[in-house]
């Protein structure tokens, strides 16, 4: 069973990469965010424009949506739920390279800025590896530069298993596939040790915790997981933090939910 936040001192976020949201709006997703009752979605792959998603979840009750698209139809695309009508909502990072795929849209508010996130995959055939080395770079200066303001909450598919307890089959995949290459590794180092805290891993050390898991060979009836959907948050959030869970009872999407309960 599902269970969310009741008491109205509470903040709570999910991140959700629906892997399509026309797909999954055909699925359980509007039953499943009506009893989850979060106060902030934050939706990746989206795969569509920001009219389509309008349209397919803008009858979602009590929140105002707001998304960023692709210039390539049908790829990537990120979105932002809100009950709270926010401050400000940019779309992107500001810098030309990285922002026609729709990856990143920041919503301000009062004491805080949320911002919803699909880092690129490198690719099956790493191909696209040198160039998540330098969106990684751009995106942890995007999020400095915000927290020159006020603290940053960042959810969403980092596409990367940052330690060993994170993915289900550490060894075979070290170094030799997307997700847990080095370079991969070495940009969550990044964030985490400039300041930006794994939400989960700050109240959890269980293993078998994932997020991910490959539609082939039954892998998520078996748990053969990977936890690269992420919620990062400003170190002077910690105390704020009430809980961090990952929700992996929430079907139709290879994902499931993770979830950041503020004080």
């Amino acid at each position: 069973m599902i269970t969310f936040a009741e008491t109205t001192f509470l903040m709570q976020i999910i991140s959700f990469n629906v892997n399509g949201v026309r797909a999954i709006s055909k699925k359980n997703f509007f039953p499943d965010m009506e009893e989850v009752n979060a106060d902030i979605v934050l939706l990746q792959e989206t795969k569509a424009t920001a009219e389509q998603v309008e349209e397919t979840i803008g009858d979602l009750n009590g929140y105002h949506v707001y998304a960023n698209e692709a210039e390539k139809k049908g790829y990537s695309g990120t979105a932002i739920l809100t009950k709270v009508k926010p401050l400000s909502v940019t779309y992107g990072i500001g810098v030309e390279e990285h922002d026609t795929q729709g990856r990143v849209i920041t919503a301000e508010y009062e004491n805080y800025y949320v911002i919803s996130v699909y880092v690129p995959n490198s690719g099956n055939q790493l191909l696209r590896l040198p160039y998540r080395q330098t969106w990684d770079s751009a995106f942890l200066k995007y999020l400095k530069e915000l927290e020159k303001t006020k603290p940053v909450i960042v959810g969403g598919d980092f596409n990367v298993a940052h330690k060993d307890i994170d993915l289900a089959r550490p060894k075979p995949n070290y170094n030799k596939n997307a997700g847990y290459m080095q370079e991969e590794i070495d940009g969550m180092d990044a964030y985490t040790s400039n300041g930006l805290v794994d939400t989960f891993r700050s109240v959890s050390d269980e293993s078998e915790q994932y997020s991910w898991w490959s539609y082939r060979g039954g892998a998520r009836d078996r748990n053969v997981g990977w936890r690269i959907d992420y919620i990062l948050a400003s170190e002077s959030l910690m105390d704020s933090i009430n809980s961090a869970d990952i929700l992996q009872n929430i079907l139709g999407s290879d994902h499931c939910p993770v979830r950041l309960i503020l004080r």
